[in-house]
């Protein structure tokens, strides 16, 4: 059963399934490429994205061909996604726990063979527990070969119901590394956890400044990176330099996060930014050196003029 809205699919593609297009080729010796069946959903579809409400199931399928020269065997499966290191999105490997679209697609057939030169179209079932979070979810339908070799299409589903997207600033720290020239500026690093708290997959837009007291001698970071998109749960480091910033005793570091929603016409919402501020000391360790010395100094040729006979 299809559902009566289906979610437009996003362009991007799982880099670590080695996807390129409706169709993508297989890495390797093995030679294969998959792509979406057409149906109701539609042709030529770059991935599969689904509207679904809890509960509700639908049919869909994908289309496998040999590109070699020998017959094909594969396995055919449905893993959840993961945001690995570097902020790739990878899906889980067959075998693993599954606890999302891992365990809701269920293909017609666990594995299938394809002749030279020949497809073979594998339908899917998607069906919802009724019981499940409105959200975002993210997976894809996989096939796989010899030698661990992967190649899927991704799947984003969007649940019914209440979307809240949200993202927070965990454990923001400044610091600052002083400069020899008591009268130049240092530099400082403004680190930072950002947690995808709501059940949306969001990116975000950031922006990092420092200011000193009264919200003076402001120093910002310019240009920082859009965040990869985060899934439900996920967080990202971030470590952003700041240079030219004044050692003006106490600074408050400001990070701006402006969360990107993809709707389902596959443009990019900003939504309200959040921004959380944190505090460090930027002593003059220099200047205050140099006084010392001056001091020192001073103290040293009032002694000695004393000392010295009329």
């Amino acid at each position: 059963m299809r559902p009566t809205t289906t979610f437009a699919a996003i362009v991007a593609l799982l880099a670590a399934l080695g996807l390129a297009g409706p169709a993508a080729a297989a890495d390797g010796d093995a030679s294969w490429t998959v792509a979406t069946a057409a149906n109701d959903f539609g042709p030529d579809r770059e991935n599969y994205g689904y509207v679904l409400n809890p509960g509700g199931s639908l049919t869909d399928g994908i289309v496998i061909t040999n590109d070699g020269a020998t017959p094909l065997h594969l396995a055919v499966y449905a893993a959840d996604a993961f945001t690995a290191e570097g902020g790739r999105l990878d899906l889980r490997p067959e075998g693993a726990e599954q606890a999302g679209l891992g365990a809701w697609i269920r293909p017609q057939r666990p594995d299938v063979t394809v002749e030279p030169g020949e497809s073979a179209e594998v339908p899917f079932t998607l069906t919802l527990p009724g019981d499940v979070a409105p959200g975002d979810y993210m997976g894809g339908v996989v096939t796989e070969g010899e030698g661990n070799q992967r190649l899927g299409i991704r799947v984003r589903l969007r649940v019914g119901g209440e979307l809240r997207p949200r993202l927070s600033v965990e454990d923001l720290r400044v610091s600052y590394s002083g400069t020899p020239n008591p009268l130049g500026t240092g530099e400082a690093t403004v680190a930072y956890t950002i947690r995808n708290t709501g059940n949306a997959i969001l990116a975000a837009r950031q922006e990092v400044s420092l200011s000193g007291p009264f919200g003076g001698l402001t120093a910002d970071a310019g240009k920082v990176a859009d965040t990869p998109q985060l899934l439900p749960g996920d967080t990202w480091k971030v470590s952003v330099p700041v240079h030219g910033v004044a050692p003006v005793l106490r600074v408050t570091g400001t990070v701006a996060l402006t969360p990107l929603l993809t709707d389902a016409s596959n443009s990019i919402a900003p939504l309200t930014a959040v921004r959380t501020t944190a505090h460090a000391w930027t002593l003059p360790w220099a200047a205050l050196l140099a006084l010392v010395v001056v001091g020192v100094l001073a103290v040293l040729g009032y002694r000695f003029a004393r000392r010295r006979p009329a």
